[in-house]
């Protein structure tokens, strides 16, 4: 996760618990909307992102004004993701370069044959990746 989080702060510019909490937001993204055979994975190849993902999704409360618009428009997937990011402190200009990095990392560590199905199978994710 350290080698991960290097990436993510040099080639983004966020600070370190910025980056953090944008991955564990990610990764919690993705196990709840990719195919849990490949995100599984994924998620074991990262040492440290379970404890990222439990830490995102305590933080979720689905209260607050966001989380009532988005009940109401079927708020979800990629642009509900895009919320919880710029709420973390991740400016628009930023989600794309933190995903490419991410995810480039991702192959690196468990090959196009895990990453492929899980960009493919959420829709619009293709764009941040």
């Amino acid at each position: 996760m350290e080698e991960l989080l290097a990436r993510v702060t040099a080639r983004t510019g966020l600070d370190a618990a910025t980056a953090q909490t944008a991955i564990g937001h990610i990764l919690a993204f993705l196990q709840k909307e990719g195919p849990g055979t490949e995100v599984g994975q994924l998620m074991a190849a990262l040492p440290g992102s379970e404890s990222l993902v439990a830490e995102s999704n305590a933080g979720e409360s689905g209260g607050g004004l966001l989380g009532m618009l988005g009940g109401m428009v079927g708020g979800g997937g990629v642009m509900a993701l895009g919320q919880k990011l710029m709420a973390a402190g991740v400016p628009m200009g930023q989600m794309q370069p933190l995903g490419q990095e991410l995810f480039a990392f991702g192959r690196e560590k468990v090959g196009e044959d895990a990453m492929g199905p899980i960009i493919g199978s959420i829709p619009g994710l293709n764009q941040f990746v």
